[in-house]
């Protein structure tokens, strides 16, 4: 009986650890009520949750917890001396303490995102706790620890996860944190602010100084003669050479 009871915690950790990011060390957190069916029963909770969720564990409660042993009286002495071994948790509640039923879901929240097991007595926090997903319950029977199945809301969530309907919450702050990087979350009014665009070093070749030419233009073929310190031949001095020549019969020459 022992061994199958191991193997059943051994799945719905599996559960809980696959679908909803569950990792050690594990939170457990802890009600006067469990204290004392614990007290009660002769179960070494220190010793026997960590070997039962077969893994490293963080035993934790809440101010409200302690001070609601405080206020039921000795009765309850023994409970409140195994709660405050525990690490303490901080709630909403330091100033204004409330029911420990009433902490313990308010720890919860929708989503446990702290991921927190709970460990209690109480019917009407058992009642509450199953109708959240993602909340693995222990309590005691016949000294014995148990560790609850996943409930209707745990197993039904990850069905609609399955089917694509929803997105876990793992799921959803991952998503966000990619929009941010990539700056797609959302501004005021409904757009999209800008994605910001990193400043980058200026093209080394935009930042040389330009360079100026030496020396002249290179020749045309009007002045090519000039550049050679020779003086070219023009039409004028091919004109002059066709005047040295007989003159024409009507000329000086001709009057002879």
């Amino acid at each position: 009986m022992k061994l199958k009871r191991q193997k059943q915690a051994k799945k719905t950790i599996s559960f809980y650890k696959y679908n909803f990011s569950f990792r050690q060390p594990f939170q457990v957190l802890i009600d006067g009520t469990f204290c004392q069916a614990a007290l009660k029963n002769k179960i070494q909770i220190k010793e026997q949750i960590p070997k039962y969720l077969m893994g490293e564990v963080q035993l934790c409660t809440t101010n409200c917890a302690l001070k609601e042993l405080e206020t039921l009286g000795k009765e309850l002495y023994g409970a409140k001396v195994i709660l405050q071994r525990f690490q303490i948790r901080s709630c909403s509640h330091f100033k204004s303490p409330v029911p420990a039923s009433e902490c313990l879901l308010s720890m919860l929240g929708e989503t446990n995102p702290h991921h927190y097991f709970i460990a209690t007595q109480d019917f009407g926090v058992t009642e509450e706790v199953k109708r959240l997903p993602g909340v693995p319950l222990i309590y005691i029977v016949v000294n014995t620890m148990v560790l609850e199945k996943p409930s209707a809301a745990s197993q039904g969530r990850v069905a609609a996860v399955q089917a694509g309907d929803l997105v876990t919450p793992a799921q959803q702050q991952s998503i966000s944190s990619l929009k941010e990087q990539q700056g797609l979350g959302p501004e005021e009014g409904g757009r999209g602010r800008k994605r910001k665009r990193k400043r980058s070093n200026p093209n080394p070749l935009s930042c040389l100084k330009k360079k100026k030419k030496k020396g002249k233009a290179p020749p045309t073929p009007a002045n090519k003669g000039e550049g050679d310190g020779k003086k070219g031949r023009s039409r004028s001095s091919k004109k002059r050479k066709t005047g040295d020549g007989p003159s024409e019969p009507g000329g000086p020459a001709g009057s002879q």
